[in-house]
């Protein structure tokens, strides 16, 4: 195990909560791509608030949005629909009007696809959608039902006509292949969310292979997996807030975090609003350090396994 810690950190948190320096900083805002839209760079991950239940759940929505938090990511298929629910119940009194709210389809038909959409509207309480995504697109059999006459690509063109959902995208982590063919075959996609984290370059790296197309074409680059849904932390290699901060240090617009508590989600706003770029030497060294640990699917379950190889099927947003 790679237990040497390699980056530093300032030390705005104490044991689980917030210093008042870090409470009161601003939040880092940026522009996310061609969208135009203003969102704070830490996003709120929709699949582990849910985890300990409604009320814990809104409570960690509300305090995120008492830090700075704008922009909140959620999913239909997350705990069975109950993320959706949060937020509506959450986001009650004005707060919706305050926020950029995400969710995604995983359904690869039109039909399907819009079911999903208005399901999640009336979940969440809303008449739309600031960002609605194709969710973890993994095989190229996705893409091509995707793509085809009848595919959710019209849900998603047809969703923003009627302004249910103001700006679209898509999502995966298992093949960054499967990425390149969606930008190439619809240059409509205005967000493009995969995985940063400094084990990816290893092997099947979306760093290397879908970042700088995504950023060519100016679209919005959200951030996630920065942690691999906990392996990195867990097997020793970096802690929660090194994962954040290398994430961070590459041309990515938002990184989306999930937490199961709000000490969880005060330490990684607190990362975030201390966050000083890592330079090129520092990921270099990073990265020849990574380079010979444990890489690929033994960290990173969710990318496509080599020939041969057997793998336990990853669903998106469960428990790392």
């Amino acid at each position: 195990m790679l237990r040497r810690t390699f980056l530093q950190v300032p030390p705005l948190v104490f044991g689980a909560g917030l210093t008042r320096a870090a409470q009161d900083a601003p939040m880092p805002m940026t522009t996310l791509g061609k969208t135009g839209l203003r969102v704070s760079r830490f996003c709120l991950g929709g699949a582990h608030m849910a985890m300990g239940g409604e009320e814990n759940g809104i409570r960690i929505v509300r305090r995120a949005i008492d830090l700075g938090v704008t922009f909140l990511d959620s999913a239909h298929l997350y705990n069975k629909g109950l993320s959706d629910e949060i937020y509506g119940k959450a986001l009650e009194g004005g707060l919706r009007q305050r926020v950029v709210l995400m969710s995604k389809a995983e359904r690869r038909d039109r039909k399907g696809a819009m079911e999903q959409l208005e399901e999640t509207l009336r979940r969440m309480r809303t008449d739309y959608l600031d960002l609605w995504q194709c969710h973890q697109v993994t095989t190229m059999e996705e893409v091509d039902q995707i793509l085809a006459p009848g595919g959710a690509l019209e849900a998603f063109v047809q969703a923003k006509k009627q302004g249910k959902a103001r700006h679209i995208g898509f999502t995966g982590h298992a093949d960054p292949a499967v990425h390149l063919r969606l930008l190439a075959a619809y240059d409509g996609w205005e967000t493009v969310q995969h995985p940063v984290n400094l084990v990816d370059p290893h092997y099947l790296s979306f760093i290397r292979n879908v970042l700088p197309e995504v950023r060519k074409r100016g679209l919005g680059l959200i951030a996630m997996k920065s942690n691999a849904m906990g392996p990195i932390a867990q097997q020793g290699i970096a802690t929660v807030a090194e994962c954040l901060r290398f994430t961070l240090s590459h041309d990515v617009d938002v990184v989306v975090s999930g937490v199961q508590t709000v000490e969880q989600l005060e330490e990684n706003v607190a990362t975030v609003k201390a966050f000083r770029k890592l330079s090129q030497q520092e990921i270099d060294a990073i990265l020849a350090r990574t380079a010979k640990g444990p890489v690929g699917v033994k960290v990173e379950r969710y990318k496509r396994a080599p020939e041969g190889a057997s793998l336990r099927p990853h669903v998106d947003g469960e428990p790392a």
